[in-house]
């Protein structure tokens, strides 16, 4: 007998939205994590009115909205000259336009929500030291192979287990994820001791020549998220590496002071090179489907790779329920809703990087003219296609060839 219920790679973010997006929908599901124990690593998550749009179709809509902090604007700052170049009014029109908040959470906080619903359901079963080194299947079940020899069956597989999936390298093989050469360095700040004249209550960007500071306010106003990030061509990954104050310091001495005066207070910092893939249009293969950065791996510069994470699973449970007993058609749909959105995701979000947060010179007074001239409405029309989507519609395309498609930074990443 095949067990009836869906195998899921990976026990973070995706994997648990996929397992309450299945449970939504009556589908029984067993997560096998790798590591020991169930945990996220990290500290903020920006949450656009997508992501709230996903929580609602996942039944933790409320709980979310409970932990979240919302923020009154999105702001942009020279970090050379110290000046405001623009900002994004979160307030009533925007929640109005686009039906849900603009906030910010701890990682560890959205994390728990999602684990306490999957640990209260009775269609979830959740197992740790459980890595996923690959996948047989025989046309009716797939058979996970677990990396201690164990075997798992069920009728389909899906794969949220991150930028350097297994699964992948058996599905895609395209080799090792694309070195972007941008460090960013992580720390968190008591409130207390963030400088009083920035305790501002936005997501803040400081863009200037090869680098950025973001920082915002988290886990009911107790400490402030600082991420910093140096376009220093670092040629290797890491992950969570702990480093020197001076190290951090040392690509930010071309800087305003005020922007210096930021990074001074961070302490415990952790290093991260970031990566991404170039997009593809295969993420299934018969019963065996990607999710999340298994998929889609992206840079941070649209701080969405949670909630496109999260707009997978609401994709994936509703086509699993509209092709009911044909799994493999089920997930050929799903790639189909997704695979253009989160391309655009992908592609703009090195864009951003490039023309937004890093530019230097006539490009960054060029940024600087042009992001001035917007009103409130051209801002929100250009995230329409964006925060208008749900995983099921706002593939991201509809605006192309109108004005949406303009280049702009929608969101000032995590």
């Amino acid at each position: 007998m095949i067990p009836q219920r869906i195998l899921i790679a990976g026990g973070g973010i995706g994997g648990l939205a996929t397992a309450l997006g299945l449970a939504r929908k009556g589908i029984a599901s067993l997560v096998l994590e790798r590591s020991a124990q169930l945990g996220e690593i990290g500290a903020g998550i920006q949450l656009g009115p997508n992501a709230f749009h996903s929580f609602d179709a996942l039944g933790v809509g409320d709980a979310a909205r409970a932990l979240a902090v919302y923020i009154d604007r999105l702001r942009l700052m020279d970090a050379i000259s110290g000046e405001e170049i623009t900002h994004i009014m979160l307030d009533e029109p925007f929640r109005k336009r686009f039906g849900n908040p603009y906030g910010v959470i701890h990682r560890g906080d959205l994390y728990g929500v999602l684990l306490r619903a999957c640990q209260a359901s009775p269609l979830i079963e959740l197992r740790t030291s459980s890595e996923v080194v690959g996948y047989d299947q025989d046309g009716t079940s797939v058979t996970a192979r677990i990396a201690n020899g164990d075997t798992e069956r069920g009728t389909a597989l899906v794969g949220a287990d991150g930028l350097w999936s297994n699964l992948r390298k058996q599905l895609v093989g395209d080799g090792k994820p694309r070195v972007s050469g941008h460090t960013t360095y992580r720390s968190v700040i008591p409130t207390e001791q963030m400088p009083e004249d920035l305790r501002w209550n936005a997501a803040t960007l400081w863009a200037g020549p090869k680098c950025h500071i973001v920082h915002y306010p988290l886990s009911g106003w107790k400490v402030f998220n600082l991420v910093v990030t140096y376009h220093n061509d670092a040629p290797e990954p890491v992950a969570g590496k702990p480093v020197e104050a001076e190290e951090v310091m040392a690509g930010f001495t071309h800087v305003h002071e005020r922007a210096q005066k930021i990074i001074r207070h961070g302490s415990g910092w952790k290093l991260w090179v970031l990566c991404d893939r170039d997009p593809v249009d295969t993420w299934t293969d018969g019963r065996v489907a990607l999710l999340g950065d298994a998929a889609h791996p992206q840079l941070q510069y649209f701080a969405q790779g949670a909630c496109m994470a999260m707009e997978d699973a609401v994709a994936l449970a509703h086509c699993v329920d509209s092709y009911p007993g044909d799994l493999e058609a089920a997930l050929k749909a799903y790639q189909d809703l997704r695979v253009l959105r989160t391309a655009r995701i992908q592609l703009q979000s090195r864009a951003i990087g490039e023309h937004i947060y890093h530019p230097s010179g006539a490009h960054a007074a060029l940024r600087n003219a042009i992001m001035r001239s917007y009103t409130s409405d051209d801002w929100y029309d250009a995230v329409q296609w964006l925060y208008g989507g749900n995983g099921l519609t706002g593939s991201g395309i509809e605006s192309i060839g109108g004005k949406q498609h303009r280049l702009k930074a929608p969101a000032l990443a995590s």
